[in-house]
């Protein structure tokens, strides 16, 4: 066969290959369900929600077909494959490929090296901010405690590429928030410290997120912190199985995933979900329990998947949630007797620019007030009445507190937050009673 033979030949596979999504999708092969951990993309459509046309529906049609063509996940896994194994480099930009098939969470690589560090004011104004709320739930009879999940590679970084290595510092947002957690009296959980104390390896390989075992473990630190009575499960032998399919996995072979060994206590925790539940990653989740803890509400992010059974069965009632901000109203509508907060420490910064949906508490000042708020915003839409501004850095040192006096009258502690631009800002509830319609804010920074 000559040479224009066989060009004919690659050609016609060439084409083949590329109408294989195609085709298949013809004969009802698309994806409809995606195997990398997440939403695929909506159909396209040719009219927008207010009738007119769709002037974007080409490019949400490509977005759609990147996601539904036919054979997606198995050509993702075998593009995946191919750098993972020849050139132990990760096809995901949120997947790090580590040493002996260890995977990582890119969004922890900032933590990991020390880059990226939150300032003074910053760290100030998330623990202040712990501490106010602190404040308020003591108030209101109930329990209070913080604690920090570590990143993986926090704990097991000596499987991170040698192209990531930590830079020269010992700085890291954990531990710098933890210096201001202690001035501020916080009361805080260091889980870094309890679990690196343990001999056996309590994070999966190929998951972001610690094992049963480092679940359990962590429960433990936080209902012997609130003297709770409570089932210990260090001194038991949990069943091995290998059953367990990680989140970072999933995400870079999707068609192939290998099961890993999760640990599984015998009788399970004992809990029950008060409403259907798809699982345990869900916004809002309520159970009872047969514990003797009485009511728990706790604010926690995907590092709560694992630790709930284990909290839930603690507890009569527990009430878990995933929203951000924290609407402490909770605590009341269902008659908390201890708030739990659990932050990974990869999201330590989101605590630095959401404050807490919250009454803000009255508060006594000699600091001299002005009228001049930057970006006033009254906001009556809101579950509370709000209102936030800017305030000029030159007028905030590290630990100012921020006042807003309404009326003339009533003083109120605001809480601070750093915006997306990076400017200091507070936001502060008000008490419907306060209100008047025709109000006036002026706003006070001191030390004191």
């Amino acid at each position: 066969m000559g040479k224009k033979g066989w060009f004919r030949i690659y050609g016609i596979l060439f084409l083949m290959i590329c109408l294989l999504p195609s085709a298949g999708m013809i004969l009802g092969g698309g994806e409809t369900q995606s195997l990398e951990n997440r939403e695929l993309a909506e159909a396209p459509k040719l009219r927008t929600e207010d009738g007119g046309w769709n002037e974007a529906f080409l490019t949400d049609a490509g977005t759609w077909f990147e996601d539904h063509f036919a054979f997606r996940s198995q050509w993702v896994t075998l593009y995946s494959k191919v750098l993972r194994d020849v050139f132990h480099v990760s096809a995901q930009d949120s997947v790090i490929v580590g040493e002996d098939g260890w995977l990582y969470y890119r969004d922890s690589l900032e933590d990991y090296q020390g880059s990226e560090l939150l300032g003074e004011r910053q760290l100030f104004n998330i623990a202040h901010t712990l501490r106010l709320m602190q404040d308020y739930t003591l108030e209101n009879g109930s329990d209070f405690v913080f604690t920090v999940a570590p990143n993986k590679n926090t704990l097991y970084g000596e499987h991170m590429p040698y192209y990531y290595q930590r830079f020269r510092t010992d700085e890291h947002n954990r531990e710098n928030l933890w210096k201001w957690l202690e001035k501020e009296e916080v009361n805080s959980i260091d889980l870094k410290s309890v679990l690196d104390s343990e001999e056996e390896v309590l994070y999966h390989k190929s998951d972001s997120h610690w094992d049963n075992r480092g679940a359990a473990l962590a429960a433990d630190e936080i209902l012997t912190w609130l003297e709770l009575p409570h089932r210990d499960y260090r001194g038991e032998e949990p069943e091995v199985r290998k059953d367990f399919e990680g989140d970072l996995a999933k995400m870079l072979t999707p068609a192939d995933v290998t099961p890993e060994e999760e640990y599984y206590y015998d009788p399970e925790p004992a809990f029950t979900y008060v409403t259907e539940v798809e699982s345990n990653f869900d916004p809002s989740i309520e159970t009872t329990g047969e514990g003797e803890g009485g009511n728990l509400v706790m604010y926690r992010d995907s590092f709560g998947n694992a630790i709930l059974p284990f909290m839930a069965e603690a507890f009569s009632t527990a009430y878990f949630s995933r929203g951000v901000p924290y609407y402490m109203d909770d605590l009341l509508a269902y008659d908390a007797d201890a708030l739990v907060i659990e932050k990974a420490e990869r999201f330590i910064p989101e605590l630095a620019s959401n404050p807490p949906m919250m009454v803000a508490p009255e508060a006594e000042t000699e600091a001299e007030f002005s009228e001049e708020i930057e970006d006033l915003v009254v906001d009556e839409e809101n579950v509370y009445l709000t209102v936030s501004g800017r305030v000029p850095e030159e007028q905030l040192t590290t630990e100012s507190r921020i006042y807003i006096r309404v009326n003339g009258e009533e003083i109120f502690e605001a809480f601070p937050y750093t915006d997306m631009e990076g400017n200091e800002c507070f936001q502060v509830a008000l008490p419907d009673e306060v209100w008047t319609g025709d109000d006036t804010f002026e706003i006070a920074v001191s030390d004191l």
